[in-house]
């Protein structure tokens, strides 16, 4: 199926989990911001990318045949029935929903005499100081449009000369999106308080048309394997970001066709990529009424819990655990800052060498980074393999890399066309018996805020050939080689893709002597022809397939004689799933991985990831009861049809339905409070 078509439909998905009445109203305003950010990333890259290939008159159509002239059309389209979609949603649900809790979000009109004198002084007081309307003439050319600004355009006429211009008026980030007013629970849009209050702006000029409006620009980054300084040539690309081409306008409903008309012709747009909205432009802004403190709004807090192998332990006696017995945490269920951050906090022992780490998106307060710095100051040996290429992230991840240089650590950027997207740290100890290495291997970033939200996977391991492999892996990077082999992880570029295809061909010879043999998969994404093909193979010799996708499925599952063994599920909830996981299962034999690597070309081909094994029977249990919960899930999943439609999975008529975060937040209680060495019970997941 369609890559592009596929990541829209799981947009469809969020949209339809803000629609749903049983989750909490402020969650459901969450989502619906969420769903604003995730098409505004989409069109920026995917949209724009696909663009490319029609302007350049490349006739290669996609996987499932069609070419990308039609490609494109489709994709406008269902993105044109998606924003109407969520505009219906703000105007007639939620937003009236929001107005029966108390918390009015309306315009100025809507306000009381006494609050619109309150917005007034506030307007002139900290909004106006931050206007500057600019006009267009013979002497002053269309001004520069950034990228998701918002910006308000007039067709004003000067009362003297009876002369026409267009003026456009930017809205200042800093600004709050949504102005509080009174005491009452009233948000004015910023937007309509300028609005109200133009004369202030423009004096006695009469304003014939107004419009909000905001452009989308292409993001993508386009780096040549040749370039001689990556952070020069990501400097570079970043900055011709701010004046790419623009690949869509939204503009407010009631947009006069003469300013329509004038934004096509200044921004060089065509007239389809131009789309008229319902609702305020931007609604990723929404994000600002979720942080309301309005806890009957929102879901219950989770307070992630303390795996018992971190609890009270000194940095030696973490790492004597970790020798002892691999440990495994699942985030946000188990703490990311008594676990992950404890461990490359233990470089501060006095027996660590050495602390190796991986950067992709570290946040503003990182462990790692700080780990790292201090490491280095102490005189013991750090190494950072920063990803400059992390998209949105390219300026934050430069300003890092250039403090940790400064603070001594060696700072390594990989090749320009090869992403290092692996999640590593690497510890060097020197003990009674030699030298020891600990590993951490995750499937999300380094980044603390993101373990609040993001569901994830971390093995801690002492095992010498899994820390011996993460080695290499560094040393392979900044040493700008390619590894011979691997003695336990699959590696990607080098051994990845045939390692999971090896893994799929043993379960199908098992199967083919006779032995049970099932393939159980979680990703964000499944995209690869060539993995596809194998799983239809698999399906097809008799091989029992299980996938949980959160995001794009390019496989068509349940057609007859090709994929009827396989079933697609996608798991939405309060977290964002985002672990990895692959289980092979031949008989009694099991072989369970966890990484980085989502199955598509470029995750397989061209970055750099890391799938370890789970050898661990403990653990590797842990991960079926994971899968268990999820294929259980009739709260918050869908299931994929073979004519490529979704449908929400509904609970069983006389019982209730199950979420499995739910499931897996009640283990993670029931963990943290059972006595020592007493083993977890099993997630109570319903036959």
């Amino acid at each position: 199926m369609n890559r592009e078509l596929s990541w829209l439909e799981f947009n469809r998905r969020v949209l339809a989990l803000a629609a749903d009445a049983d989750v909490p109203l402020l969650e459901r305003v969450k989502l619906c911001a969420i769903f604003s950010s995730n098409l505004d990333e989409f069109i920026s890259i995917r949209l724009a990318g696909v663009r490319h290939l029609v302007a350049s008159g490349v006739t290669r159509r996609f996987a499932d045949g069609r070419a990308p002239e039609r490609t494109l059309r489709e994709m406008r389209d269902v993105i044109a029935e998606l924003q109407t979609a969520q505009d219906g949603l703000w105007t007639d649900q939620l937003q009236p929903a929001l107005q029966a809790e108390g918390i009015r979000v309306c315009t100025v009109a809507d306000c009381s005499p006494r609050e619109v004198r309150t917005l007034g002084r506030r307007f002139d007081r900290e909004i106006a100081p931050l206007l500057t309307p600019i006009a267009v003439g013979v002497a002053a050319p269309f001004p520069y449009v950034r990228s998701f600004a918002l910006n308000i355009g007039l067709l004003i006429r000067d009362r003297v000369s009876s002369k026409e211009r267009f003026v456009r008026i930017n809205v200042p980030d800093d600004l709050p999106r949504f102005v509080p007013v009174g005491n009452r629970g009233v948000y004015v849009p910023v937007e309509d308080a300028i609005l109200h209050f133009l004369p202030a702006l423009v004096g006695e000029a009469e304003v014939l048309r107004r419009s909000t409006f905001r452009v989308t620009r292409d993001a993508d980054l386009a780096l040549t394997a040749d370039a001689d300084d990556l952070v020069e040539a990501i400097e570079r690309e970043v900055s011709r970001r701010r004046f790419a081409d623009v690949v869509r306008i939204e503009v407010s409903a009631d947009a006069s066709p003469e300013l329509v008309e004038t934004l096509i012709h200044e921004l060089k747009v065509e007239p389809g990529h131009v789309y008229r909205r319902d609702a305020w432009l931007g609604l990723e802004a929404l994000m600002e009424l979720v942080a309301i403190d309005r806890p009957d709004l929102k879901d219950k807090p989770w307070v992630a819990k303390t795996r018992r192998p971190f609890v009270n332990t000194t940095p030696a006696e973490l790492l004597a655990r970790i020798r002892r017995r691999d440990v495994m945490v699942h985030h946000p269920y188990d703490a990311f800052a008594t676990s992950v951050e404890a461990f490359v906090s233990a470089a501060r022992d006095s027996k660590i060498a050495a602390l190796k780490g991986t950067v992709y998106r570290a946040g503003e307060l990182s462990a790692t980074l700080s780990s790292l710095a201090e490491t280095a100051r102490e005189g013991k040996q750090a190494v950072c393999l920063v990803e400059l290429k992390a998209r949105f992230d390219e300026r934050r991840n430069i300003e890092w890399s250039r403090a940790l240089e400064r603070a001594g650590v060696d700072v390594v950027y990989g090749a320009p066309q090869l992403k290092v997207h692996a999640k590593l740290a690497l510890l060097v100890r020197r003990e009674r018996d030699g030298i020891r290495r600990y590993v951490h291997i995750g499937t999300g970033n380094y980044h603390a805020s993101h373990a609040t939200s993001y569901e994830d996977l971390g093995l801690f391991t002492a095992d010498e050939d899994i820390a011996a492999d993460v080695a290499d892996v560094f040393n392979a990077v900044t040493g700008l080689t390619s590894p011979t082999f691997f003695r336990k992880l699959l590696v990607g570029p080098w051994f990845l893709r045939d390692g999971i295809l090896g893994e799929i061909d043993r379960v199908v010879r098992a199967v083919e002597s006779g032995e049970r043999g099932r393939i159980r998969i979680k990703v964000n994404a499944l995209a690869d022809p060539e993995v596809i093909d194998a799983l239809y193979a698999a399906s097809s010799a008799g091989v029992t397939i299980e996938i949980v996708t959160r995001g794009i499925c390019a496989l068509r599952p349940g057609v007859p004689g090709l994929s009827e063994r396989i079933t697609v599920r996608s798991v939405l909830g309060r977290f964002l799933e985002h672990s990895r996981i692959l289980s092979f299962q031949t008989g009694d034999r099991t072989t369970t991985w966890i990484g980085s690597a989502d199955l598509m070309p470029r995750n397989l081909d061209r970055r750099v990831e890391v799938l370890v094994p789970v050898e661990d029977a403990r653990l590797r249990s842990d991960i079926a009861e994971i899968l268990d919960a999820l294929l259980a899930d009739t709260r918050f999943s869908w299931e994929l049809h073979e004519d490529g439609t979704w449908e929400r999975t509904q609970a069983p008529r006389h019982g209730k339905a199950v979420s499995a975060q739910e499931l897996l937040m009640t283990r993670a209680t029931k963990r943290a409070k059972r006595p020592a060495g007493q083993r977890a019970p099993r997630a109570a997941v319903p036959s």
